[in-house]
């Protein structure tokens, strides 16, 4: 009779019956008459106990003799757990796929972040590693379900550019067949362009910014998912940020409370998240910096300091609004009731985490935009295809990019970002 082989994540079904386990050895223990191997396939752990009493003794002997990570397949009856609120396997039969070639590198012991990241393959096995990841996917699925949902429509932007979103200073530059060419740090552009071909577009895809930085906060190649939507103006903007932040987290909560228990989040501020968020204009984030003892002056930007301590001062997600001019990128249309000061919004996360999505409204005007491409010194043959958005059929239109990585860190409650994806690349690290 054919063994059916299952998911740890779905043995609840099984209770009773005799099945198949493929996986690998995570942890063991033993004690005389019985070895007790904590099997791990990828959706969950299974205490496996092979009684002395149960088994032959040679399947007995090799139970206690295994290694770390050795790939196994194991069946047994699913029971349950006579004094705890799980279930096990009784194992009655085993076969070692593969034996690892020398002991295992990650140990229970305590590892410094360069040796676990140059085994960064192998922490990936790791409890914390998956329910972090786990999370991660949730929020990736939650982020196109929102959009699809909501009459969105997904358009992949383009990877390799011949120009700059926002100037070249932060691109990796790279050789196109003899043209010069830059590796994408924002999909917004040619967001644009779907939006108004479609209304209401997004993209996802990786970025890339080539800054010398080593915060907690930054990644030479993140995820960022950005929404761009016709005849939205910078308020509906605000709003659709801080409904679809909330969906985000609120999903999360539904569906994860079990791996943010493994990394001891504390839900309590997630909880808490839904809108309104905090309001701020520039110039009241600023008169709060100061009182807070950091010296900020009009026309400074805010960088990951001040929007720690603006956004320990909430427990909701703070919006700041209307920077000068100056400090954004030229595509920003202009406060009509104050030419010097952008219409944007910078999301801030709470508990110190900081920004996690910039947007705002676009300059929807031609001879603007004009004049704000020559202010910025900017090619203009690279961006006539640009400016034919405004040529043809131009409408007030908005948008915002998220930054998958910083919402990851924030809502499991992490240090750093190179946590939150499986092969984090920054300053110093290309490999593995």
């Amino acid at each position: 009779m054919t063994v059916p082989r299952v998911r740890i994540e779905s043995l609840e079904r099984h209770v009773g019956q005799r099945v198949e386990i493929a996986g690998w050895l995570q942890h063991a223990r033993s004690s005389k008459h019985v070895h007790f191997l904590y099997v791990r396939d990828g959706s969950g752990v299974v205490q496996v106990v092979v009684a002395a009493s149960d088994v032959p003794p040679a399947l007995f002997d090799q139970a206690g003799g295994l290694p770390l990570e050795t790939s196994l397949v194991v069946r047994g009856t699913v029971r349950r757990h006579p004094r705890r609120d799980e279930l096990e396997l009784g194992l009655d039969e085993l076969d070692v796929v593969s034996r690892p070639v020398r002991e295992y590198p990650i140990s229970p012991k305590e590892h410094g972040v360069d040796f676990l990241m140059d085994h960064r393959h192998l922490w990936l096995r790791s409890r914390r590693q998956q329910a972090i990841l786990r999370v991660r996917a949730e929020i990736v699925s939650a982020i196109r379900e929102y959009f699809d949902s909501r009459g969105f429509v997904l358009v992949d932007a383009p990877i390799l550019t011949p120009n700059a979103c926002e100037g070249t200073s932060t691109l990796f530059e790279t050789d196109y067949h003899g043209q010069k060419a830059y590796l994408t740090q924002s999909g917004q552009l040619y967001a644009e362009a779907a939006a108004m071909a479609f209304g209401r577009t997004y993209c996802f895809g990786p970025t890339f910014r080539a800054e010398k930085s080593k915060t907690r906060r930054h990644l030479a190649e993140f995820w960022m998912v950005e929404p761009e939507v016709a005849f939205m103006d910078l308020e509906g903007d605000i709003a659709l940020a801080e409904d679809f932040l909330t969906n985000l987290v609120a999903r999360v909560l539904d569906r994860r409370r079990a791996e943010l228990g493994v990394l001891e989040r504390d839900v309590a501020p997630l909880e808490r998240i839904r809108p309104p968020f905090v309001r701020l204009r520039y110039e009241q984030a600023l008169e709060i910096l100061r009182e807070a003892g950091q010296p900020v002056r009009f026309g400074d930007d805010l960088g990951g300091d001040e929007e720690t301590v603006l956004s320990q001062r909430f427990d909701r997600p703070v919006v700041v609004t209307h920077y000068p001019m100056s400090l954004k990128a030229f595509y920003f249309k202009r406060d009509p009731s104050d030419p010097s000061r952008a219409l944007n919004m910078d999301v801030l996360a709470p508990e110190g985490y900081g920004e996690v999505i910039g947007g705002g409204q676009r300059e929807d005007d031609l001879a603007a935009l004009e004049a704000a491409i020559e202010a910025h010194r900017l090619p203009r043959a690279a961006f006539e295809w640009y400016l034919d958005l405004r040529r043809y059929g131009s409408v007030p239109h908005a948008g915002f990019g998220l930054g998958v990585e910083r919402t990851v860190a924030w809502i499991c409650g992490l240090h750093h970002v190179r946590e939150t994806i499986p092969f984090p690349r920054m300053l110093h690290r290309l490999a593995p």
